[in-house]
């Protein structure tokens, strides 16, 4: 069977060539493992002493231009390269082999000739398999076909698969096993890849922007487990320290801590790193997920809000070159202005039915609230009532990016009360094809007003709401000592890289994500 690998150098993945049946997969195993025995017997069957000095991808991209570096040129070049990476694909005419070589920056084409590289090692090279990784020494050519290659002098095998890869026609088509073998994954998916690379330099990129002028933000580590979980509502993991037999809990947000720093006198700082939180798994959520959560004192929640559009839209020019995405099947523009609409005025207008004398009328909204099919608890009150109302008819028709400002107190423990309108606070969120993307207030600082909102928090867990929060004395003794007016911002890293990487599920952006048990 023939095949012409520059022509296929691009595709996914490819396999050994062969006019036979594939192999039971424990047949395949027990070969290699001999094969691994044999250079045991050898001497050392894992080398770690060749040293790479050049890469694939840096290689394709400085001789992409064809025309400029012809055949000719290259050789006249003469320019001499160490590569390493794994065999991907593997062609053997008589005294002539090619070999794909995919490194963590792309792919290369590996020209071994048998008169080259010596008889004994062309042998040896024959038995290899696909899957192994290898070390070439030689010189860069271009093959008639226009293919770059590394004419090999030295070759050397520097790990031995045991397990054979997905062929190229099927590939991990097991949506699970591609989560549970992400190593394989990688391997195989161009589109894998490409997704986390991506993510690497969303982040890298975010850091850079929130360090610059003028925002001159400062990163920072907070304590990952908390002896008091604060900072969020959510329900938290718990876990034991057994030198001092005391229960912590995983961090649900690192607001809390985050907030003391600004007390302490740095006046912009930021984190981006894990939160747990003891909640279901779907495509939105995971157990763990990377959180941005940033505080900026002199600031208010409409100055957050300016800094997070600016943030997300310098992010997707500067990384993907567009403000215009593709997520599912809606096209998304983070480019205009974000619309900014106050959550009851969103509430009014999709539910005709709920007349603006209504919003603050515990009993009027309760009656909505079962109308529209939603369980309402004793406790809640007309604020709980309202967002519940928006999360049913108002959160999934948000496409384009839209802030809901201005959210009722007793959902928002943390936020500043407006001055103006009692019952409301200085918060909003922000929505992007219905799902939610960052979250943001005027941050309250009124140690008293702070110290009652928790104690409701606290009387909330006691009626049965094991996402209340806890009462965080140490806390409310850090804004006894002063926290300055303060605007503070979190944003879930994972669903913008969904977004920019047009991802459907959060395991998809998730290099390990949460998986059960196998059996």
């Amino acid at each position: 069977m023939a095949l012409d690998v520059s022509a296929g150098s691009n595709g996914i993945f490819m396999t050994e060539i062969t006019d036979n049946l594939p192999l039971d997969e424990n047949k395949l195993i027990a070969e290699r493992r001999e094969k691994l025995n044999a250079l045991r017997e050898q001497g050392i069957a894992f080398p770690n002493d060749f040293k790479v000095d050049a890469f694939a991808g840096d290689l394709q991209a400085e001789f992409a231009d064809k025309d400029q570096h012809t055949a000719e040129a290259i050789e006249a070049l003469a320019r001499r390269v160490k590569v390493a990476g794994r065999i991907v694909l593997k062609r053997v005419q008589g005294k002539v082999s090619f070999v794909q070589m995919q490194d963590f920056t792309g792919r290369i084409q590996l020209f071994i000739h048998q008169g080259t590289v010596g008889e004994e090692t062309y042998e040896a090279f024959k038995g290899w398999d696909v899957g192994d990784i290898v070390g070439a020494e030689g010189v860069l050519m271009r093959t008639k076909t226009g293919e770059l290659s590394v004419k090999v002098q030295t070759l050397r095998l520097l790990t031995k698969s045991l397990r054979p890869l997905p062929d190229k026609w099927h590939g991990l088509a097991d949506v699970e096993q591609r989560y549970r073998q992400r190593y394989v994954d990688l391997i195989v998916t161009e589109e894998a890849r490409r997704t986390f690379m991506l993510r690497s330099k969303i982040i890298g990129y975010m850091r850079k922007w929130l360090e610059a002028e003028p925002y001159r933000f400062m990163e920072v580590e907070t304590p990952m487990m908390h002896i008091i979980p604060g900072g969020a509502i959510a329900r938290p993991f718990i876990t034991h320290h057994n030198a001092l037999d005391i229960d912590l809990y995983l961090r649900v947000a690192p607001e809390l801590y985050l907030k003391r720093l600004t007390v302490g006198g740095f006046d912009r700082v930021y984190e981006i790193n894990r939160n747990f939180r003891n909640e279901g798994v779907s495509t939105r959520h995971n157990p763990e997920f990377t959180m941005l959560e940033l505080y900026q004192a002199y600031a208010t929640y409409h100055e957050i809000m300016d800094l997070t559009e600016s943030m997300i839209r310098d992010t997707a020019k500067n990384v993907l070159g567009t403000t215009k995405l593709a997520w599912e099947d809606a096209d998304i523009d983070v480019g205009p202005a974000f619309r900014r609409w106050r959550m009851e005025d969103a509430v009014l207008e999709l539910n005709p039915e709920i007349k603006r004398e209504e919003l603050r009328n515990r009993d009027a909204m309760a009656a909505h609230a079962k109308r529209l099919g939603l369980q309402v608890k004793s406790n809640y009150g007309w604020g709980k009532l309202l967002l519940e109302i928006f999360e049913k008819t108002v959160e999934h028709t948000l496409v384009q990016p839209t802030f809901i400002i201005d959210h009722p107190v007793e959902v928002s423990p943390l936020a500043r009360e407006n001055d103006i309108d009692k019952g409301i606070t200085d918060r909003f969120e922000l929505f992007v094809n219905g799902k939610e993307f960052a979250n943001g207030f005027s941050e309250l600082n009124d140690p008293e007003d702070q110290a009652a909102r928790f104690q409701a928090q606290v009387d909330a867990k006691a009626s049965g709401d094991d996402e209340a929060m806890h009462f965080d004395a140490d806390y409310i003794r850090a804004l006894e000592v002063g926290l300055p007016p303060t605007g503070g911002l979190g944003v879930g890293i994972d669903r913008l890289v969904m977004m920019f990487t047009n991802s459907a599920s959060i395991r998809d952006v998730l290099l390990f994500p949460y998986m059960r048990p196998e059996a």
